[in-house]
């Protein structure tokens, strides 16, 4: 990248940027929704990625397979489905920071935080609670509060989440603390989002992990907003489980196959509960009749059923282009276009909006959340209007994020001219 400091407000400081960006030729491998002829600003892969190019030849080669060769599919020499997973963990280790054995692609996210909180949500009279962050994505906040009801408990004494001291919507290291000091003998399991989804905090999971080890709690992380967004070291930071949807920042498509995540230490020697299924069995066990379930060793032990194979594809696809590009290279892009579109926001002289997100690049990924003091879903129209595509969450707050792999510099810009035209109108 060439100098950036200081940011400049004009077209051809955007345009200069982009010319120096060694990743954007990435934008090319993606297919850009059209807008009056022209491609849209599409600022919305926090919620769903686009499409890489080549997804559709890979689908379309598993349908011909299954067209030519039905069962015998299964085992054919090149991709044979009985195996085709095998080929992820390599993947996806790379984008999450674990060991390969540590992970595996399987059913979606909710379902696979049911699956982990079964083994590893385990209360005791003394130690019952869950602890999540202040306004966690409902799915995991439905996911937990059943949980607890599964157990016989009442989440209203049992589900804690940890709040703000001020009227900011970010959390610090100290309300953390501060949570842990109070009722940490009392957490059972800590559940959080590595990206909260709607102020687009993310939370230092390193440090928050080490509090639960100190407090003698489970930490499980949903990866939902992180994965493909953040660096992560789940292996290193000692996390017990993690969750992940592929479908915003990995491109694998509307509702892709989920992923999970199974610390080393569980590996070899796991006593608690889990709910089993045959692709979870040793595979020379798989079609015998047995009166006992012998796992696979690591994350592959939690799997239950054998992969979907179209939904699988897309994922090759895109997982291939993250590992080519790196999360390095893609994050050390996401800081600079991230901070860019805040810099233009920040130039526009209106009291109508605030930026929720933090100010910390450290302490965000590409995600900027907008808080719009009126008329949000009219804000949020008269941008798609224009030719952008972003999305708005209720109480008030539209989220815009621009992805390192496909969006660009311009965009940025022509993005912060259209809203600001917009807000004076």
């Amino acid at each position: 990248m060439i100098n950036i400091k200081p940011f400049q407000s004009n077209e051809t400081f955007a345009l200069e940027l982009d010319a120096h960006d060694p990743l954007s030729h990435y934008r090319k491998q993606f297919l850009i929704p059209k807008f009056q002829n022209e491609e849209a600003i599409y600022f919305c892969g926090n919620s769903l990625g686009l499409q890489p190019k080549g997804v559709k030849e890979a689908i379309d080669g598993e349908l011909s397979k299954w067209e030519k060769l039905g069962v015998e599919a299964h085992f054919e020499k090149e991709k044979p489905w009985y195996s085709y997973h095998e080929i992820f963990p390599d993947m996806v280790s790379k984008i999450v920071g674990s060991k390969p054995h540590e992970v595996v692609l399987m059913n979606s996210l909710t379902v696979n935080l049911h699956l982990m909180m079964t083994s590893f949500y385990n209360p005791t009279p003394k130690r019952h609670k869950i602890l999540m962050e202040q306004n966690p994505f409902p799915s995991d906040y439905y996911a937990v509060e059943t949980q607890i009801r599964y157990h016989g408990l009442d989440p209203e004494k049992s589900l804690m989440t940890a709040k703000p001291k001020s009227n900011s919507p970010i959390l610090l290291m100290e309300d953390w603390e501060e949570v842990f000091k109070d009722q940490g003998e009392e957490i059972a399991l800590v559940l959080i989002g590595g990206v909260n989804y709607y102020t687009g905090q993310g939370f230092d999971i390193e440090r928050i992990s080490r509090l639960a080890k100190q407090y003698g709690c489970k930490i499980g992380i949903d990866l939902a907003h992180a994965a493909g967004n953040l660096i992560l070291q789940l292996h290193d930071w000692e996390v017990d489980f993690a969750v992940w949807c592929q479908y915003k920042y990995l491109n694998c498509g509307p509702g892709a196959v989920g992923g999970a995540f199974v610390h080393e230490q569980y590996a070899e020697h796991f006593n608690g509960p889990r709910l089993a299924g045959w692709w979870g069995a040793l595979p020379d066990k798989r079609f015998q009749i047995s009166s006992s379930f012998k796992p696979q060793p690591g994350a592959n032990g939690w799997q239950i059923s054998n992969p979907p194979i179209f939904s699988m594809a897309p994922c090759r696809v895109s997982l291939n282009l993250f590992n080519e590009a790196g999360m390095e290279n893609l994050r050390e892009k996401s800081l600079l276009l991230t901070g860019y579109l805040e810099f233009l926001l920040n130039e526009i002289s209106n009291s109508d909006f605030s930026i929720i997100t933090p100010k910390n690049p450290e302490e965000r990924g590409c995600q900027l959340s907008l808080h719009i003091k009126e008329k949000g879903k009219e804000v949020i129209s008269n941008l798609k209007s224009q030719g952008i595509i972003c999305d708005f969450r209720e109480p008030g707050c539209i989220r815009i994020a621009p992805v390192p792999f496909y969006n660009s510099f311009h965009e940025a810009w022509r993005f912060s001219e259209i809203f600001k035209n917009l807000l004076e109108k």
